[in-house]
């Protein structure tokens, strides 16, 4: 085959290609979406009696989403905020409080319960639920008074060990890690006050893996163990801090400190706003796309 059908072949195939390339970008662009959340995070564990929206704070994230049709879409996003707990009533006056960051990133379906967006009756509004898969980081930590200083400072816990983790006496207990794997779910509300803009309020719930996103699980270990280890007198204070209270007494070795038998959980309420990635593009090139 000579050179000149060669390269007819070829022009031939790219004047194909480029129709399809370019009505497959803008069905990519016209089916994308770009957002922005804020919202609160609230934790669910040992440490509130498992209610499930305490002590929220504040939380914010972005993420990109992409509509397959009217019904299913597909986000992906991360988002940040804190959370925290403490309950001086619970489980033989333990008088255990923490407060950690939160990051996560995940992936998730999306289902609308009416059409919406892409079929020839379109919905301007449609409840939703979601599910997926991602990973969060946090970092519990604790307020301690320093008896050299009078000064209150925030203290890391997980270095402390303060169940025991690590040490020969309770060599079942490993240090928790401090990224772990969650499934993320809710339901929500998107409504569509134009064809570019998009509101969702929404909340969920983040099924952890660990039981220590407030460093409560197991039972207590004791002060002569703990002030053995690294953490030393700190870690025999921060573990135990029933005997702060007025009446209060140090508990014994084998108490219970937490509940192992179900893991720590957090929820994530919130209002985003989404725009359309196309329309996006009409704004920042207006000579390529017209908004309608």
């Amino acid at each position: 085959m000579s050179w000149k059908i060669h390269k007819r072949l070829i022009i031939a195939a790219f004047m194909v290609a480029m129709p399809l390339w370019a009505a497959a970008q803008h069905r990519f662009l016209e089916h994308s979406e770009l957002s922005l959340e804020i919202g609160g995070m609230s934790y669910i564990g040992d440490l509130n009696n498992q209610k499930l929206f305490v002590k929220p704070n504040l939380a914010y994230g972005a993420g990109f989403r992409y509509c397959f049709d009217d019904r299913w879409s597909l986000k992906i996003g991360g988002a940040y905020g804190h959370i925290e707990g403490g309950n001086p009533d619970a489980i033989a006056m333990r008088n255990l409080s923490f407060k950690s960051y939160v990051w996560e990133a995940s992936a998730r379906a999306e289902f609308n319960f009416l059409p919406y967006g892409f079929s020839d009756v379109q919905w301007r509004f449609s409840p939703y639920l979601y599910a997926g898969v991602g990973l969060m980081g946090f970092n519990p930590k604790a307020k301690y008074t320093n008896p050299e200083t009078g000064q209150e400072e925030w203290v890391e816990l997980r270095p402390l060990c303060t169940e025991g983790q690590g040490t020969t006496q309770y060599e079942e207990r490993t240090p928790y890690s401090l990224v772990q794997v969650m499934i993320p779910f809710g339901m929500g509300l998107r409504v569509s006050p134009n064809r570019w803009l998009q509101v969702y309020v929404e909340y969920g719930v983040r099924a952890t893996f660990t039981d220590y996103l407030d460093d409560v699980s197991t039972t207590y270990v004791g002060g002569d163990l703990l002030r053995t280890t690294e953490g030393g007198e700190l870690a025999a204070r921060m573990a135990d801090r029933s005997a702060e209270l007025e009446g209060g007494k140090l508990n014994a070795v084998g108490i219970k400190r937490g509940d192992d038998s179900l893991d720590d959980w957090y929820t994530y309420m919130n209002v985003s706003v989404s725009i359309s990635l196309d329309v996006m593009i009409g704004w920042m090139f207006p000579k390529r796309c017209n908004i309608r």
